[in-house]
């Protein structure tokens, strides 16, 4: 069994920074980390912006400057569900997430995001992120 400690080197396509071509609601992104940073604004001249970003680090960078939709808190974690449920109907990476096995997927990290991934510093973290792309990777096995 592969236990997947963080999206470096050959594991660095499950990063939402990963490139791929990801379509959700009607539009289409160069990365996950474009369409999410995309979806959480709330004027349409940064959505567009976010969404034609030359990298997904910029995409990032701008998303943290934004105003937000109202109940982003609420919503964000059905939003990266949905985004990496069409990120993995690429054929390509479906058959790379399914031969992870059952082994535990954790977006280990050192710049302390202790939500979506686990801080490799301490140890700690919720790794929301890892949680449901095995979540995806079961319901693609089923």
């Amino acid at each position: 069994m592969i236990d997947i400690k963080e999206f470096q080197g050959e594991y660095r396509w499950l990063s939402n920074f990963y490139p791929c071509m990801v379509e959700y609601d009607g539009n289409i992104f160069p990365s996950v980390e474009h369409a999410y940073q995309a979806t959480k604004a709330l004027y349409q001249e940064d959505f567009l912006r976010i969404k034609s970003a030359r990298t997904a680090g910029e995409a990032k960078r701008i998303g943290r400057s934004i105003s937000t939709v109202n109940n982003w808190d609420e919503i964000k974690d059905q939003i990266m569900y949905e985004l990496l449920v069409a990120k993995f109907s690429i054929i390509e990476l479906r058959e790379k997430l399914i031969k992870t096995g059952e082994g535990l997927i954790q977006e280990g990290n050192r710049w302390r995001d202790e939500y979506w991934g686990i801080n490799l510093e301490t140890g700690k973290g919720q790794n929301i992120l890892g949680k449901l792309l095995m979540k995806v990777r079961g319901e693609i096995k089923a």
